[in-house]
């Protein structure tokens, strides 16, 4: 798009340049960590899954194991693979299986002892990895054999029965209806779960649980609906809380197209610890930068606890930390898709005018992103002719502005859960006006110095300013003070508190991680 804003280049390089500088202390913070969620990620790299007869995930019991005998300090592969070599176990799952009985000891190996368990550790480790990035290459083929969306925004639907044999079909005919992506949203509560459900599951609550055999068949079933539709159909789901690392990974395994992963969500909405949060994000979007995954991050949710005209600049500063973070992590441009949404009060004189200027303002600041841009939901009343009528102003404002991502509204949105038909009838509306004004990013100018752009203007102006207060300051960490005083979406979350605390570990000297390592370096053995 043509820069329709006139922002000062001056200004949006402040901006940028202020982001990494808040966000710089929070990256070394999370290079100084680790937590019981990333060291049983790299397990489930090496090959260990399953869970026993309660359905507690064998790498939560190893991992559990390994911390209460000689620490997670050092990371969690030197004392595996060194009982490995010792003989306590023939493989992983065994020695998983000895360790939740108590029958296995391990220790921190030293000299020749360690080089050969961290040389076995980074082995097997090195198998996920290249899973994963068989599974990017398997992705690159399907879509330059089916074919992608024609139009952009991409159309994405979430579908939330609670069982995966029902979201399939419900799936496969949405996008048959025109969706080109799929979110199947997690089972109430999930995120707070600190272990990762095992198998099919058929009982979730307002969502499906995400766990790696769900991903594995609900990716084949739409599959076989890319090929029959001629375009490849993204599938996507949720790494966020705390078995964030993990979740990232199983998606890499099963080849996730995207995931929502936002750098505050989880702290703010599901008061999960901040160091917490930010140690295990970095790891899960090292992941998905190997697996080409687009995140989808969740700066829409504080304009439903904020006020959306007073917050946001709040947007514009999430977005512009959860770019710093991604970058940081690997990620590339047409890998973000920023969040941000339609929650004006429609009663409110010129909302419309107010949210172009928003969505502009996130267009012009990130061009080569595929925004993700979400729909009325705070102001929806239950008057289903008045929510349809917003939502045909939301999909408006997507067209004239070029998002890349545009979230089906629902009429009956926090009424009830949507009927099949009600979902028709949202693909109806966002149908109808991308193709009667999905051509208006060519004509769309806002006047010179008019409302629009004013407006822009200000509350880049507002987003910079708050910047300036959570910019690095030797020994502190100003933006988990910014968080803990409740500048984002209302939020107190200190970083002395939260759930998940209990799991983070300060890495000592020696720490040894082949992932880690294998995700910074691009190295595959």
């Amino acid at each position: 798009m043509k820069p329709l804003l006139d922002l000062d280049p001056a200004d949006v390089r402040r901006a940028r340049a202020l982001a990494r500088k808040a966000g710089r202390p929070v990256v070394k913070l999370a290079q100084s960590h680790t937590t019981v969620s990333v060291e049983r990620a790299t397990l489930r790299l090496a090959g260990l899954s399953g869970a026993d007869h309660e359905r507690v995930p064998w790498v939560n019991h190893l991992v559990d194991a390994v911390r209460g005998e000689v620490g997670l300090e050092h990371g969690i592969t030197t004392p595996v693979f060194d009982a490995l070599r010792r003989g306590e176990a023939p493989d992983l799952l065994t020695l998983a299986q000895k360790a939740a009985s108590g029958s296995v000891q391990f220790r921190l190996p030293e000299g020749k002892a360690a080089t050969a368990a961290a040389k076995d550790a980074r082995r097997e480790v090195s198998r996920g990895i290249r899973t994963i990035d068989k599974q990017r290459a398997n992705r690159d083929r399907l879509v330059k054999r089916h074919g992608d969306p024609e139009q952009r925004p991409w159309i994405y639907l979430i579908v939330a029965t609670g069982d995966i044999y029902e979201d399939i079909p419900q799936a496969q005919n949405a996008a048959r209806e025109g969706a080109d992506i799929i979110a199947v949203i997690r089972s109430t509560g999930q995120s707070l779960l600190d272990y990762v459900p095992e198998g099919a599951t058929r009982e979730g609550y307002a969502g499906t649980y995400a766990t790696q055999e769900n991903f594995r068949l609900m990716r084949a079933a739409l599959d076989e609906t890319s090929k029959e539709l001629g375009r490849y159909i993204r599938l996507t789901n949720y790494a966020s809380g705390l078995c964030m690392p993990e979740i990232a990974t199983l998606a890499g395994l099963e080849r996730l197209d995207m995931m929502l992963n936002d750098s505050m969500y989880g702290i703010l909405f599901r008061d999960i610890n901040p160091i917490r949060t930010f140690v295990d994000q970095r790891f899960s979007r090292q992941i998905h930068a190997r697996a080409g995954i687009i995140i989808n991050t969740g700066e829409d949710n504080y304009l439903t606890t904020a006020d959306a005209v007073e917050a946001a600049h709040t947007v514009t500063v999430s977005q512009l930390l959860n770019e710093y973070f991604a970058k940081e992590a690997g990620l590339e441009d047409w890998q973000l898709g920023l969040g941000h949404a339609f929650e004006i009060n429609p009663e409110i004189p010129d909302s419309f005018r107010m949210e172009l200027a928003h969505a502009l303002l996130a267009r012009q600041l990130f061009p080569d992103a595929p925004l993700k841009w979400m729909p009325p939901t705070k102001h929806m009343t239950g008057d289903v002719f008045r929510g349809y009528l917003l939502d045909g102003f939301f999909n408006l404002v997507g067209a004239m502005t070029g998002q890349g991502i545009l979230l089906v509204g629902m009429m009956t949105e926090a009424v009830v859960t949507p009927f099949l038909s009600d979902r028709d009838l949202a693909l109806q509306n966002v149908r109808y006006v991308l193709n009667a004004a999905g051509g208006l990013t060519e004509d769309f100018h806002p006047p010179r110095d008019g409302f629009i752009q004013n407006r822009a203007r200000g509350v880049l102006g507002e987003a910079i300013g708050l910047l300036e207060q959570i910019t690095d300051e030797p020994g502190r960490a100003p933006l988990l003070e910014a968080i803990a005083d409740g500048t984002f979406g209302l939020m107190k979350r200190p970083a002395n508190a939260g759930k998940g605390l209990d799991g983070v570990v300060v890495r000592a000297d020696g720490y040894d991680n082949p992932a880690t390592t294998l995700l910074e370096t691009g190295e595959t053995r």
